[in-house]
């Protein structure tokens, strides 16, 4: 299977502690370590594209795009994706974080939020919420390829149960 993944970001120290990249990650592109990552997990190779999204770039950058997965944390690149996934139809999932929540959201559903104050990714469980973003992406993915459906997913972390087990 191949993909193709475009992003304009070097890893940073705070990503360590919050991201899904090891302290070895550090100064490494972002799309360099994604595609390593998805290589070793699943045998997925990428052609990377290292490029900053424009509005000058964006039609030719996503224009051959089969499934668009916008995981941008500013609104104007997020405008930039939705303008070119709805002039060209591609299908395109936003997934994003705040705080304690997430979501996963098929473009037709889609609202722009405004940019936020300060670093999303400086929440004390921001790990955690990346973790349980990507699931909820994953399998919103999952349900587009395998079924054709687009189920839009959202989560918060104190929605989730844990549960003691007794010893018996």
């Amino acid at each position: 299977m191949r993909a193709r993944h475009r992003d304009y970001d070097k890893i940073e120290e705070h990503n360590v502690s919050t991201q899904l990249y090891d302290e070895s990650d550090v100064g490494v592109w972002k799309v360099e370590a994604l595609r390593n990552r998805l290589f070793r997990a699943a045998g997925v190779e990428i052609d990377m594209v290292q490029k900053e999204l424009t509005g000058q770039n964006a039609p030719r950058l996503l224009n051959d795009a089969d499934l668009i997965v916008d995981c941008f944390d500013n609104s104007r690149s997020r405008q930039l994706v939705q303008d070119v996934a709805s002039s060209t139809g591609t299908a395109c999932l936003h997934v994003g974080l705040y705080e304690d929540y997430c979501e996963a959201v098929w473009d037709e559903h889609y609202r722009i939020p405004q940019d936020v104050r300060g670093d999303v990714c400086d929440y004390p469980l921001a790990h955690n919420l990346v973790l349980l973003a990507v699931t909820v992406a994953s399998e919103s993915v999952l349900e587009l390829v395998g079924l054709g459906r687009r189920i839009s997913r959202s989560a918060t972390l104190r929605d989730l149960a844990i549960c003691v087990m007794e010893n018996k």
